[in-house]
């Protein structure tokens, strides 16, 4: 029924955002060779929210009161603004590997913001999907390839405060889609997170110079602002719309893996007998998740 349609659209759109956002650390690797952090998010919003704007545009214009652009804009400020900001701060004081760790926490984190903002249930099933999909991301990125020294530690830690502002932003996302379009919601919160990065972007440029721009990383930052931010966030927020918080998070999962299949295929990074362990259970996390409805 409609029901089941609309799970298999969530998490559709889930993992196909969790997909492409595993493959933007392949590409962002490259790119923040070249532009800076902040500069970097700041290109992605704009180029995003452009791109939204026109097809909103197209579809008749953005439809929002004024309560609900500053409760939107707000959640955006914790997404788009603290969040992406903490995981750049993380990503380039630690490592690519305790990036994929710590942010793997986000769906424990968003089955505890759904049970205390959204009242979800958490039930003894999604306690078990999330134990079993968590354990096959930990196969999948090998801890033993994550390093626990001092110096990496506010690294560490900026990307937990990511993965928690992430977490909270993707369940207030479903309470602020409730009455509206995804569209605008995606549009709306970009701007949120704009307010917070253009500043700092402009602060970083003053002591950092931008590389010289390949066509390459030129492809790479449409990539990063039409794919990566733009389209991914609406099948996100989408995703978040139509299903409880807590299903919806587990497509999160798909991040990791498709991310070292890029690097497998792309960067001639190893591929271990764990990752495909680790890719099956985090299937059989979701597959048990999916089927209470």
């Amino acid at each position: 029924g409609i029901m089941q349609r609309n799970q298999i659209l969530g998490i559709a759109c889930g993992l196909g955002a969790a997909s492409i956002w595993g493959a933007m650390y392949v590409v962002s690797k490259v790119v923040l060779e070249v532009i800076p952090p902040f500069a970097l998010i700041t290109l992605r919003l704009l180029i995003g929210g452009l791109a939204l704007w026109a097809l909103i545009s197209m579809r008749g214009g953005l439809k929002i009161s004024r309560v609900q652009f500053w409760q939107v804009g707000g959640v955006g400020v914790i997404g788009y603004g603290i969040s992406l900001g903490l995981q750049f701060l993380g990503t380039k004081l630690s490592t690519a590997a305790n990036g994929s760790l710590v942010t793997s926490a986000t769906p424990a984190f968003v089955l505890l913001f759904a049970a205390w903002i959204l009242r979800e249930r958490i039930t003894r099933r999604r306690l078990f999907a999330l134990l079993l999909s968590t354990l096959g991301v930990i196969a999948v990125i090998d801890p033993r390839s994550t390093q626990l020294k001092s110096e990496l530690f506010i690294g560490n830690l900026a990307l937990l405060g990511a993965a928690l502002t992430w977490a909270l932003y993707s369940v207030l996302i479903r309470v602020v889609t409730r009455s509206l379009d995804v569209l605008a919601v995606s549009l709306v919160a970009f701007l949120g997170g704009l307010a917070i990065v253009m500043p700092a972007g402009a602060l970083e440029l003053q002591h950092q110079v931008i590389g010289p721009v390949t066509p390459g990383v030129a492809a790479g930052v449409l990539f990063l602002g039409l794919i990566a931010t733009a389209l991914a966030m609406v099948l996100w927020n989408t995703a978040f719309a139509v299903l409880d918080a807590g299903l919806a998070s587990l497509t999160f999962f798909a991040q990791p893996v498709v991310g070292t299949l890029l690097g497998w295929f792309f960067l001639g990074e190893r591929m271990t007998p764990l990752f495909i362990l680790g890719g099956l259970l985090i299937g059989a996390g979701l597959a048990i998740a999916s089927r209470e409805s």
